[in-house]
């Protein structure tokens, strides 16, 4: 998943070489540097739910990597403490998302990170998902 890119800082790149979760939903990631990172998801048939529309645990899933990926580029093991999400429109078979997410703020081993997930398309882009994750750096597993 996080071939030898230059984009994917080192520390990144070994955290998702050991992400089974996320290599498993096709997630790739495309950047990864300075507390920032951009990952992209195609909504498959198998993450449709009863509506007819992308569960939003997938969504969540493509965030939280996305996070995980941004907060991890500094280096220590750094792990959530917490995250939010606010749904703002639906997503839906063969749609494809892309989670970009910012460091805002780091203090001692603490951090806030925000992602916005949205529909890439022929039309520009469109919000699916606005994201708010917590980091806590741990040093080591």
């Amino acid at each position: 998943m996080a071939e030898e890119n230059p984009e994917i800082a080192e520390a990144t790149r070994a955290m998702l070489d050991s992400d089974v979760a996320s290599a498993s939903l096709g997630i790739e990631v495309g950047h990864a540097r300075d507390g920032r990172a951009i990952a992209r998801m195609r909504i498959t048939e198998r993450m449709v739910n009863g509506h007819g529309i992308a569960h939003g645990g997938y969504v969540f899933l493509l965030a939280d990597t996305a996070f995980a990926c941004a907060c991890n580029s500094h280096g220590p093991v750094t792990v959530a403490a917490g995250a939010d999400i606010t749904f703002v429109a639906s997503a839906r078979l063969g749609d494809e998302l892309v989670a970009t997410a910012e460091e805002r703020t780091c203090y001692g081993r603490n951090g806030i990170y925000d992602v916005t997930v949205h529909r890439h398309g022929a039309d520009g882009r469109e919000v699916i998902a606005e994201f708010r994750g917590r980091s806590r750096t741990i040093g080591s597993i």
